[in-house]
């Protein structure tokens, strides 16, 4: 290494003074002598006949988004579930509001203009550091229905209206723990594929009664009529009994395609997005995690209803291998509502004073410790089963 280097210091001197033919020459010697690319041989006889490369220039235009605006940035990412920059700065101005309505948060005029101003990447950039700090280093439990899938018609895009809120697709999420023996609780997840509002149900087991009594719950909560339901094939849903009320309250009842799960796509979104991500994959056979459970569900779907902004697929195009694809403005469900004008006066009035009334970051804190609750009441459990197993055994 030292003799390469005495070889180019030497050489330097020479090229610099000579012409150009002679560098060509020379820059054939060294490569010879020194094993060097013929590229890399020439810069550095450049960077020995130059000198040093002189100091880069230090950042001169200030920084716009300063520490000191970063606490309130994570409260806020923290506050929306740490959901992506697209999705934050979409109801930044919003949210910002309900905090400062709930003394959450305190910002001076400057800082709030300058978190409703900043773009998504910006946003994901600021944020990138805490998101890379927390990263973290469902088994399908259908079983087939009747017979009477045959007068359940499957569900084709031209018999729903996708645009009018109203049509809702249903799906039960089992909460087995990897153990699909005796009787755990499912929850019932309801979707409405136009604005998004999504209504989680636990229920004590997949019967059919538990089923039916959470979607008449889940239809005296909804803030619309219900128009449609469709469901996959198990038959929990795929029953007479189901069938018939649907037929005396004048309800669309379609069910999926048998073994093509993308037919509903958007509740099965929810499944992980609402239920797994707030529920986790433990065992939940009790009473008491059953009730914690309604407990968690009763915040979260006011949470992600009126807080939570989602984007929907709008464009997709293939040309050759590449994939190209186009989302709409990230909303909540409740602002999809408001823009299909799908609510009457009297509830649009109410929708609203509920909304002004929520705290996201309250609902937020209840929600994780009431996560945090139901994980060890979950594991106290399966360690005292653990340890009567081991006694008996």
């Amino acid at each position: 290494m030292a003799e390469r280097q005495a070889i180019t210091k030497e050489m330097a001197r020479r090229y610099a003074r000579a012409e150009k033919k002679q560098r060509g020459a020379m820059l054939d010697e060294l490569c010879a002598l020194t094993g060097y690319n013929r590229s890399y041989a020439a810069r550095r006889l450049r960077a020995r006949a130059h000198g040093p490369a002189p100091p880069k220039r230090g950042r001169e235009r200030p920084r716009t988004y300063t520490a000191e605006l970063l606490p309130a940035l994570r409260k806020l990412w923290a506050t929306l579930d740490r959901c992506c920059g697209k999705r934050l700065a979409a109801v930044m101005e919003a949210t910002i509001a309900a905090l400062e309505r709930h003394g959450e948060i305190s910002l001076t005029p400057e800082q709030r203009e300058l978190l409703v101003a900043a773009s998504p990447a910006t946003l994901d950039r600021l944020l990138a550091p805490e998101r890379r700090r927390l990263r973290l280093r469902g088994r399908s439990m259908t079983k087939p229905g009747t017979l009477l899938r045959s007068q359940i018609p499957v569900r084709t895009f031209a018999e729903w209206d996708h645009g009018r809120a109203g049509f809702l697709e249903i799906d039960l999420v089992a909460h087995e723990g990897g153990d699909s023996s005796g009787e755990f609780a499912y929850t019932l997840c309801a979707t409405d594929v136009a604005s998004g509002w999504t209504e989680p149900r636990v229920v004590r087991n997949r019967a059919r009664k538990w089923t039916f009594e959470a979607l008449q719950d889940i239809r005296r909560c909804l803030p619309f009529a219900l128009l449609g339901l469709d469901s996959d094939n198990g038959g929990e849903f795929i029953n007479h009994h189901l069938a018939n009320w649907c037929a005396g309250q004048e309800i669309s009842f379609t069910r999926s395609r048998p073994l093509n799960k993308n037919d509903g796509c958007y509740v099965e979104q929810k499944n992980w997005s609402v239920v797994r991500r707030e529920t986790g994959y433990g065992r939940y056979d009790t009473d008491a995690e059953r009730e914690l459970i309604a407990v968690i569900y009763a915040d979260l779907r006011l949470y992600v209803n009126y807080f939570l902004p989602s984007m929907k697929l709008r464009l997709k195009q293939r040309v050759g291998a590449r994939v190209t694809k186009r989302y709409d403005t990230p909303a909540t469900p409740y602002q999809r509502l408001l823009a299909l004008k799908a609510l009457d006066e009297a509830t649009a009035a109410r929708l609203a004073a509920e909304y002004l009334s929520l705290n996201p970051a309250e609902l937020r804190r209840r929600l994780t410790d009431n996560e945090k609750k139901l994980t060890r009441m979950c594991a106290l459990k399966m360690d005292s089963r653990g340890r009567e197993v081991a006694a008996t055994g």
